[in-house]
């Protein structure tokens, strides 16, 4: 095994940001035998048990395509890595998503044998970050923060694999803002009635800004839920109507709309995202006359 020389190693720590400690770690999980703790979707541990095994480095495998993993005292280090069962689909991007309360580690994500910090202890925003996979898997480092005593700490994210498809707008929002912010065409409009995870006809009850995470939230009351992935829309028995908040980027500028919309778009990490959103009457008209022309890509019964 060659030695790199002394000068290979400065560079490469600057180069990757990583620490001394970090790159120790990283060393240990290639040349030595880590304990595995299996494959899960999700997977939740304490550094407590760890310590009983006297290792550095816990592997850990995330096999589905959505999950969580929850580390409670975190101690040592535990390496992450995102790999779905290639049965289930093709994936280009992963993102996760920080617990609101992260504390006691950092999270680091190696991309071309380079590591990066990517998650810090000492951020405020608990924003999603998006990255692409590297041969269908991603390899995160959870590395513990220092402590001199034991306490209440808990490190956690949400993951979820996109493909180029499904991609949400906080993805696109590293590469143009315009590609999600831009009106849909027609045929956009009949295709998100087919493949989007949520389907609502309704009006706007509010919009609101928040400057700090860059977000606008539009609040929706509903006349019909069509299809929804999760229960973001919530039905108000007393008056027959759903309701649910949608987001989106601040820089599409959404403003508050009269009259009735076929609202359409994704859901990523509990939060559903705003897609197509045409007036009612506007898809009505396009999606008769693609029936007539026998172009509409599904069948669709908005009453």
């Amino acid at each position: 095994m060659q030695v790199p020389s002394p000068n290979q190693w400065t560079h490469s720590m600057h180069r990757t940001m990583c620490s001394a400690l970090l790159c120790v770690l990283l060393v240990l999980a290639r040349v030595s035998k880590m304990v595995s703790a299996g494959d899960y979707c999700s997977w939740r541990g304490s550094g407590l048990v760890s310590d009983l095994r006297q290792q550095a480095v816990e592997l850990i495998r995330l096999r589905c395509t959505e999950g969580s993993l929850e580390w409670i005292y975190p101690k040592r280090a535990l390496r992450v890595i995102l790999e779905p069962n290639l049965a289930s689909g093709k994936y280009s991007t992963a993102c996760i998503k920080p617990s609101a309360q992260f504390k006691g580690a950092n999270i680091y994500v190696e991309k071309n044998k380079e590591v990066r910090l990517l998650v810090g202890e000492t951020e405020g925003l608990r924003q999603v970050h998006c990255f692409s996979m590297d041969r269908q898997q991603v390899t995160l480092f959870l590395q513990a923060s220092p402590q001199t005593e034991i306490t209440a700490r808990t490190a956690g994210f949400q993951y979820e694999l996109l493909s180029s498809q499904n991609s949400g707008p906080w993805f696109h929002k590293f590469a143009l803002v315009e590609a999600v912010c831009r009106p849909c065409e027609n045929e956009d409009l009949l295709m998100a009635i087919c493949n989007s995870d949520f389907v609502v006809r309704g009006s706007i009850e509010s919009v609101s800004h928040d400057e700090v995470s860059r977000m606008s939230r539009v609040d929706i009351k509903a006349r019909k839920v069509y299809r929804q992935r999760n229960s973001i829309f919530q039905l108000d028995d007393s008056t027959g109507d759903w309701a649910g908040p949608i987001r989106t980027l601040l820089q599409c500028r959404v403003k508050k709309g009269e009259g009735e919309f076929l609202f359409t778009g994704s859901e990523h990490f509990g939060d559903a995202w705003l897609g197509c959103a045409p007036r009612l009457r506007d898809f009505h008209h396009i999606y008769q006359e693609a029936k007539e022309l026998r172009t509409n890509p599904c069948e669709f019964q908005a009453d």
